[in-house]
């Protein structure tokens, strides 16, 4: 999928004065037909150099000077940026908003293509206020866009979304078709990048129809393109040949050859689905050609991804490893998670395949690292609840227009009973009717739209335990889980000697002891998580759970040289659920044990504070900032960070701290200092006499 960038040109005035020091930005020229455009701009801002009167800050010079670099922006970056700086600089002289909003926007393209993302953001934030103050609603759509957009290069697809819907909202609001197609087009891709086919396929129709209303072939080319290639995701290989070769054909016609570049390489990955390895490889090759004339790193990742992917489909190894790796360097160049997570699959293969276990294994962790980043909790839900949104839309649309066919149908009796001159008391019946029905409609239309609601809001409530869980699941013991698997089918495969899978035991254990904890935190939470789930509270003294945790951890301590210090007293006698704070115990030390480097120092003690103890767990560690602070304790908050050691987390086990804390009459807090280490405290009941003589 290829996502649509947009940027606008606007109008202005003249000024004079010459200016040779732009000579050199506007000498290079991409080698394509988009030259005929540049050599135009070139000619017309030559001209306003010439005028006897010409003044830099001329408007309509300035409108040239970012006009170029649009054109110039995947031939020569470079001169984009000058361009766009010269713009800038001669739309504030001018006090020219307009000129300056435009050059703010050129160079987020630029920081964009490079990767630089907060550069990226903050120029198109800034030529977003500028626009909205002018209230140039096309501008301010191009705009969003392209904010939105670069969103999701960096995987935020929650941040990208809510910017394409706010532009959506506009564009149907505004009447401005072409960019309800681009934006309708960018969601869509969103769904494709979660794996959602049927979802991007709907708003790629969507996105279809509009530019058949438009009538703009390119636009409708590009389109095609994205549909070509989505097709081939699902497999419906002729759909996607189909649309891959009209789009071709207008491409090649017009001669837009960063949207050509692209299509070739959809129609390789068509080839590729086919196991044509060679037909693949000749169109991919089409669009490496283009490539040597373009100055497109996103561009290249695919392409070359895929070109690796035919190579090694062919079983030439070394030029795949070639390709994978170029590819795989530039997307970490340009920060872009889709490419790493896809040329990190590939290397994995193809280091597999030559044996050589370690990379393979290590290019593995990082595609499933990367593609959980880009699944993450928040994306899911967004997209979830934008698809639960259009289906209440459409239902409820559905219902309104079936209310409004019996509400013509019976105007339509009406007229009719009018026109024949029927009675009026005939007439009289016919209205009242079609009162009762409408309420009737109507009636059932809000009943409904509750049932929806209350469905919707089930659903959010519902999600909020599974999606928790699944991501623990899914993320922190698929992993271990996978590696571990991973390793025994190359063993059992013979793939793998018996002295090099000894070599990952050491590995394997850590895993293992990782999926163990975790899974006690698990059942743990979700028995706090059933209706009806009470404490047990008994007498029981707490200097015993902590010597008996220090015990089960002293393992991992030792593996650390962290020395671990109970200071509490032999009379710490507790009014709790013993097995709950057991777990609290148990989390809170092992939280210090991750967090604190080697040779470290961990103590645990209590204080008596009226009838409640004060317990605190400090250690030595890294400590956190105030922003990790804030968010540790609050609902839903899901924090994983690595240990010293990159120890493995799953953010579950401060959330299952604080509930059975607080179930047990207790509250819990933290207290850090960066780089110094932190102290997390809680309190719990005193035993009270009776209860002490008892026990």
């Amino acid at each position: 999928m290829r996502l649509l960038a947009i940027s606008l040109s606007g109008r202005s005035k003249s000024f004079c004065k010459a200016l040779y020091c732009l000579a050199f930005l506007l000498a290079a020229s991409p080698g394509n037909a988009q030259a005929s455009k540049v050599e135009e701009l070139r000619a017309e801002i030559k001209k306003q150099q010439d005028k006897i009167d010409f003044k830099v800050t001329d408007t309509l010079y300035i409108d040239l000077l970012n006009d170029l670099a649009k054109e110039i922006r995947f031939y020569n970056a470079d001169s984009l940026l000058s361009l766009s700086e010269k713009a800038l600089e001669y739309s504030k002289k001018a006090d020219y908003t307009r000129g300056q909003s435009m050059a703010y926007l050129r160079q987020g393209d630029y920081y964009s293509d490079k990767g630089e993302r907060d550069a990226a953001i903050n120029n198109f934030t800034k030529a977003l206020i500028l626009s909205r103050n002018m209230e140039d609603n096309a501008l301010t759509l191009r705009i969003i866009n392209n904010l939105a957009t670069e969103y999701s290069y960096n995987g935020d697809y929650a941040k990208s979304l809510n910017n394409y819907l706010e532009g959506v909202e506009m564009a149907e609001l505004k009447g401005e078709k072409e960019m309800l197609s681009i934006l309708n087009e960018n969601i869509a891709a969103l769904y494709e990048s979660q794996e959602d086919h049927e979802q991007a396929l709907i708003f790629y129709q969507k996105a279809k129809k509009l530019n058949d209303e438009i009538g703009n072939d390119i636009s409708s080319a590009e389109t095609m393109s994205n549909l070509a290639s989505l097709y081939a995701e699902m497999g419906k290989l002729d759909y996607a040949m189909f649309n891959v070769n009209r789009s071709i054909s207008i491409f090649e016609k017009h001669r837009v050859m960063d949207w050509l570049a692209y299509a070739y390489e959809t129609k390789g990955k068509v080839y590729l689905k086919q196991n044509k390895y060679q037909w693949a490889l000749y169109w991919y090759k089409q669009g490496e050609l283009i490539h040597q004339e373009l100055d497109d790193d996103r561009g290249k990742i695919h392409l070359y991804n895929g070109i690796a992917e035919a190579y090694l489909g062919q079983g030439i190894d070394s030029l795949s490893q070639k390709y994978a790796m170029e590819a795989y360097d530039i997307s970490n160049q340009i920060k872009f998670p889709e490419g790493i997570r896809d040329c990190a699959y590939t290397l994995y293969k193809i280091n597999k395949k030559n044996g050589d276990f370690e990379k393979s294994l290590a290019f593995h962790e990082i595609f499933q690292d990367i593609t959980e980043t880009l699944h993450r909790t928040e994306n899911k839900k967004s997209l979830t609840l934008l698809k639960t949104r259009a289906e209440y839309d459409q239902q409820k649309q559905e219902l309104i227009e079936a209310n409004q066919k019996a509400l013509a149908k019976q105007r339509g009796l009406i007229y009719a009973a009018i026109i024949v001159l029927i009675i009026f008391a005939i007439i009289t019946f016919f209205i009242k009717r079609a009162e009762k029905i409408q309420k009737r409609l109507n009636a059932e239309l809000q009943a409904k739209k509750e049932i929806l609601e209350e469905h919707e809001a089930a659903l959010v409530d519902s999600n909020d335990t599974k999606t928790k869980l699944f991501s623990i699941i899914g993320h922190d013991l698929r992993g271990p889980i996978g590696s571990l698997q991973g390793l025994l089918q190359m063993f059992s495969d013979g793939e793998m000697t018996k002295d090099e899978f000894f070599q990952f035991i050491p590995k394997l254990k850590s895993d293992v002891d990782h999926i163990y904890f975790t899974l006690n935190n698990l059942l743990s939470w979700g028995n706090s998580q059933m209706n009806g789930a009470t404490i047990k509270p008994s007498v029981f003294a707490l200097e015993s759970l902590v010597d008996d945790n220090i015990n089960l951890l002293s393992e991992l301590a030792k593996s650390k040289s962290i020395k671990i210090v109970s200071e509490l007293s032999g009379n710490t006698l507790i009014w709790s659920d013993s097995n709950q704070i057991d777990i609290v115990i148990r989390n809170l030390i092992s939280n210090a044990l991750k967090f604190t480097p080697d040779n470290g120092m961990i103590t645990i003690t209590a204080k008596e504070k009226n009838d409640l103890w004060e317990v605190s767990v400090r250690d030595t560690g890294v400590g956190m900032d105030k922003v990790t602070i804030e968010k540790l304790f609050k609902k839903n908050s899901n924090i994983t960070t690595y240990g010293t050691n990159n120890e493995k987390g799953t953010g579950l086990g401060l959330s299952l701290c604080k509930e059975m804390v607080e179930k047990n009459g207790g509250t819990i807090w933290v207290e850090s200092v960066l780089r110094k280490g932190s102290t997390f405290f809680f309190t719990l009941p005193k035993a009270e006499d009776k209860y002490s003589q008892a026990s």
